[in-house]
């Protein structure tokens, strides 16, 4: 049997069928020299096994896998570094070679990703004898990764040292942590590759003709757990504290995300922070972390994530009575209501849907956290009718569905028609509903007074409810069908 060869693969673009037939010759490839290193492991032959896993990782240069079948290959070539790592740790433990030896030995195979694999192998091992310092090592590989510039290729090869290195760092109560290292080894370690893995993954966009934009995009969208597992490993950081967090690990992030100016990227990446680090560290990084959403690119669906945070928070919020006077200490009423109303002016093309969903999203919020405040509840419904004001009756559906949630959360959260009443914004709002919508909000408002019994006493609030409800008492042409739809949308 031969030995499999080590040229790279690049040809045409094919089909299916051509990349199916390419991954079985890397997939043979790999299998081929595997059965040589594991011959030369089970001898104990050093020099045969460094040659063959060296040919074995020498099919990860292909050029001609998509991302998902380029998986598929990486890690059929990571299961049988498992077992060469267990060889490398064995012929040290033996004296056979030492790992200083071992750390020198590899650098010297042909081709740099495979001599980079086997690099990041024999440091997992050299970390593990603490023959030298943890963040030595780690800085010298992630720095020697450089050398891997190919966005698919450097993402998967820095996704390996990711893996190998995730239980050796230098945390506070790890092994590694020693006399000379410290948290800030371990965490300035993972910031760098996640820099440089962004960097890779945002390249690939702008890398081939202009007509397979789309098809880069759902290809890195496939790659982007790889980017957002080194945000994971600095949340599972036990050294990583509100101080640390503040005043280096979300400032880095946030330069990296705002700077790649990648809508894809951004999103995602957004998404990450909100989803990995605590609720208390977003609560007192508030105006750090809202700072950084007026910078995203306008394609960024920044509602969606911007409703994630203010959703998290407020559950956070929920669980707890105590946390209430720290909600009311940074003000996240406020850094919230500024925020949105800076991407809202930053991003001027927005439609007018959005910016409503926005608002639903901060009343929500506000209803959750603060729902004694019928000021910060008025101070929402004003900043959407400022945002509406010069534009005519709203026509969008999706637009009046958003309007209509607007007005009946005060109406489910207070279950008291005289409370909204107190919300000068409130009519303002409903004026720029449709004729049938406003015809159909005013039975809501009816329905709530019923089903609450409520008493309203005082001859201002009575005129007020009469504001609200003249749709119904107005005799309008045609009305009736426009009722039936809008009956149909508060339904949905």
């Amino acid at each position: 049997m031969a030995a499999a060869s080590t040229s790279v693969r690049v040809l045409p673009d094919g089909g299916a069928d051509d990349e199916e037939r390419w991954l079985a010759e890397g997939i043979a490839g790999v299998q081929q020299n595997a059965f040589y290193m594991h011959r030369a492991l089970d001898s104990n032959n050093l020099k045969d096994a460094l040659k063959y896993s060296a040919q074995m990782l020498s099919e990860l240069r292909t050029s001609r896998l998509s991302p998902h079948k380029y998986y598929e290959l990486y890690m059929r070539a990571f299961d049988e570094m498992k077992k060469l790592e267990m060889f490398f740790r064995e012929e040290t433990r033996r004296g056979s070679c030492s790992v200083v030896d071992l750390y020198e030995l590899v650098q010297h195979a042909g081709n740099v990703l495979p001599r980079l694999y086997l690099l990041c192998t024999v440091g997992s091992v050299y970390i593990k004898s603490k023959e030298a310092p943890a963040k030595d090592v780690l800085k010298d590989l992630v720095e020697m990764c450089r050398g891997i510039q190919h966005p698919l290729r450097g993402l998967f090869l820095r996704s390996y040292l990711s893996q190998i290195s995730r239980d050796k760092l230098p945390d506070i109560g790890s092994e590694y942590e020693g006399d000379v290292e410290n948290i800030n080894d371990a965490v300035e370690f993972v910031l760098q590759n996640f820099i440089e893995m962004n960097k890779l993954w945002v390249r690939m966009q702008h890398q081939g003709p202009a007509r397979e934009k789309e098809k880069r995009g759902k290809e890195r969208n496939e790659l982007r757990d790889l980017v957002g597992k080194n945000l994971h490993v600095l949340g599972q950081i036990d050294g990583v504290d509100l101080d640390m967090y503040k005043e280096t690990v979300l400032p880095r992030i946030l330069e990296q995300v705002v700077n790649c100016k990648d809508d894809l990227a951004q999103f995602y990446l957004m998404d990450c922070i909100i989803q990995v680090f605590p609720d208390e560290y977003h609560l007192q990084t508030l105006e750090t972390l809202l700072s950084a959403f007026p910078q995203l690119q306008p394609s960024v669906d920044i509602k969606t994530v911007l409703s994630q945070l203010m959703d998290r928070l407020s559950n956070y919020a929920a669980s707890s009575p105590e946390l209430l006077p720290e909600f009311l200490q940074v003000e996240a009423f406020a850094k919230f209501s500024n925020a949105i109303g800076k991407v809202i002016e930053a991003q001027p093309d927005m439609p007018v849907v959005g910016a409503i969903t926005l608002y639903v999203s901060l009343l929500t919020f506000t209803l959750r956290v603060h729902p004694d405040r019928l000021d910060y509840v008025d101070q929402v419904l004003g900043a959407c009718v400022k945002k509406l004001s010069g534009k005519a009756k709203l026509e969008d559906s999706r637009a009046t569905k958003q309007i209509v949630a607007l007005l009946s959360a005060p109406l489910e959260k207070y279950s008291n028609i005289v409370t909204a009443l107190e919300l000068s914004n409130y009519p303002r709002v409903m004026d720029y509903l449709d004729n049938a919508t406003t015809k159909v909000m005013a039975v809501v408002i009816i329905q709530s007074i019923m089903k609450n019994t409520t008493c309203i006493s005082t001859s201002d609030k009575i005129e007020a409810l009469f504001d609200l409800i003249k749709g119904l008492i107005k005799d309008m042409d045609g009305a009736q069908d426009d009722e039936v739809r809008s009956y149909t949308l508060l339904e949905r």
